[in-house]
């Protein structure tokens, strides 16, 4: 109802004015939690439990990871047999699945929550506290080596955080990047017998890098720097991306001026969609109309699949053609076989 009110609204818009006005829909799952826990109560004392889940569907478009991290895995739903799984086995895998995501895109030092600093290695809730503390006492981060003053960060923690955190202020183009400190002399010697500097990776003129290096030899280098060659190769993609953020290669969001009614659909159409549930018979799309359509596991590849987990995952993009509509049961059929995806 609300995204037809708001659709409706939009067009009434773009009539009296011309111009084009676009919304997209965000998954509201757990926010009630979030809304009445006391995280929620610390960072918004003054509003009510509605206004908090509010603002926390609105923070989930700018940055999801940031504000999903502050609700527990199991409110948000993530499977249709989670309440018949052993509880303590399901929270440690999900807290492991939080922490390997965070630490894969990596946390803004300047920026990041105390709720998004404690799942980086290394850092627990009271480090991360201290963290936030030492930033709003001091000012800005200006490079990793300051960590070292935060109270009860010690040597350990430093050397497990180190390279998950990223300081964009600092004059070291290196604290921006996934190179830990430990592998500052690694990467500046790679650069060194690639012909470059730091400068160059600051100003983004590494074109022939991966050229270069190869010419010379992996294994060579890896010898001469004193490193592996998997960790000399992960250096060199960090030097091609400095603050590289692995989600932007994720397809785009999908965004909306308009909802469609079932009753437009016609079979043969074909539309993007968003993947919102994945079960052991199929997975449900939101192709814009107020009823997801299923695909059906046999009409999700050209190959065979025992689950289709194996090729979708909740939140994938995917392109999808309409097979058949049951107006009076409200189903919609789709199939993604014999279409290329984006």
């Amino acid at each position: 109802e609300t995204e037809i009110f708001a659709a409706e609204t939009i067009g009434e818009f773009k009539q009296e004015t011309g111009r084009s006005v676009s919304y997209m829909v965000v998954s509201e799952a757990g926010a009630s939690v979030y809304s009445a826990s006391k995280l929620a109560a610390e960072e918004f004392p003054n509003f009510d439990v509605n206004t908090r889940s509010a603002i926390s569907i609105g923070r989930r478009l700018q940055d999801p990871l940031a504000e999903l991290v502050k609700i527990d895995p199991k409110a948000i739903g993530v499977g249709q047999y989670q309440h018949d799984m052993p509880q303590k086995e399901l929270t440690e895998a999900l807290d492991g699945v939080v922490e390997d995501c965070v630490n894969s895109v990596g946390a803004d030092l300047n920026t990041a929550s105390p709720a998004l600093l404690s799942h980086i290695a290394g850092i627990n809730g009271t480090i991360a506290k201290n963290i936030v503390a030492y930033r709003e006492e001091n000012g800005e981060f200006t490079g990793r080596a300051q960590l070292k003053k935060v109270p009860k960060l010690g040597p350990k923690a430093y050397e497990q955080c180190a390279g998950f955190l990223r300081v964009a202020e600092s004059k070291n183009i290196l604290d921006n990047t996934g190179v830990h400190p430990e592998s500052y002399d690694a990467a500046k010697g790679l650069l060194e017998k690639c012909g470059y500097t730091t400068a160059d990776v600051k100003a983004g003129r590494l074109d022939e890098l991966h050229n270069r290096a190869a010419k010379l030899g992996y294994e060579t280098l890896s010898a001469d720097l004193g490193v592996g060659v998997p960790t000399l190769k992960d250096i060199e993609k960090e030097l091609l991306k400095p603050g590289r953020d692995p989600r932007d290669e994720l397809p785009p969001p999908m965004l909306r001026s308009d909802v469609l009614d079932i009753k437009d659909l016609k079979e043969g159409m074909e539309l993007q969609g968003t993947v919102r549930n994945v079960i052991d018979f199929g997975a449900f799309v939101d192709i814009g109309v107020h009823q997801d359509g299923l695909v059906h596991i046999s009409q999700i590849s050209n190959k065979f699949i025992k689950h289709p987990s194996e090729v979708l995952s909740v939140g994938d993009v995917v392109t999808v053609r309409i097979l058949g509509v049951d107006l009076k049961k409200e189903r919609i059929s789709l199939t993604m076989k014999g279409i290329k995806q984006k």
